[in-house]
């Protein structure tokens, strides 16, 4: 059973803000992977703070480690990246608020399962303020809400996470569906799971710009994580 928002803590004990920074325009992908990459070496030496970065990337797919090639069912279409993260084939791109989260996990009690838990939290709660019930699924990467109508009903992917540690320095993080271009997801099987669909806030009749995503995203992640304060991207 996951974890009621209100409670779920992951704080760092002396209470040190994490940086909160928001990338301006598109972001090319291999260009954030060098800078995450850069950035975590940094905390895992000490030298660098903790931050959650907010970006969009233009459209492209990613492949994790268990990506599965017969996946990827349109090659041409975007660029493709094979990354280190984990999970499958997902894709990015504009109307999209992707956050990657590097946080020392050294002080918020080195549990990688708990960490990814409190990620799903996180969007969960954010899409609470939006008036979205949203939630895991068991054998399932990701959050979810159920669409129902006359007759029918589905479940649909609104946010992807994948995720990687280091050192037990966490890095990629999560992605959350606000305005994208949801006929993008079709060049790819997303996250392996053929059988459901995609959906953003729009989709859902919850229109939403990306401060707005942006501002849900931060009063969530303050109540799990500890207080944020403004920072410089990392590019």
């Amino acid at each position: 059973m996951l974890a009621d928002p209100l409670s779920l803590s992951l704080k760092r004990d002396d209470g040190v803000p994490v940086g909160w920074a928001v990338s301006e325009g598109y972001v090319e992908y291999e260009a954030a992977v060098q800078a995450m990459e850069a950035r975590v070496a940094a905390i895992v030496a000490g030298e660098a703070d903790e931050v959650v970065w907010l970006l969009e990337h233009p459209p492209l797919y990613t492949a994790g480690v268990s990506a599965r090639d017969g996946d990827l069912l349109d090659a041409g279409r975007f660029p493709v990246h094979r990354t280190g993260r984990g999970g499958q084939f997902t894709y990015h791109g504009p109307g999209q608020r992707v956050a990657y989260v590097m946080l020392d996990l050294n002080r918020r009690g080195r549990d990688v399962r708990g960490f990814v838990r409190g990620l799903e939290t996180w969007i969960i709660d954010a899409l609470n303020r939006f008036g979205v019930e949203a939630g895991p699924r068991e054998g399932r990467v990701g959050v979810w809400v159920e669409r129902k109508g006359p007759g029918w009903s589905r479940e649909d992917k609104i946010a992807a996470i994948g995720v990687k540690v280091r050192r037990w320095v966490s890095f990629h993080g999560i992605s959350l569906n606000v305005e994208p271009n949801l006929d993008h997801f079709g060049g790819i099987v997303p996250c392996g799971i053929s059988e459901h669909g995609v959906t953003s806030l729009v989709d859902l009749g919850r229109p939403a710009t990306l401060d707005e995503a942006d501002a849900a995203l931060k009063g969530a992640f303050s109540k799990i994580f500890g207080p944020v304060a403004p920072a410089d991207p990392p590019i």
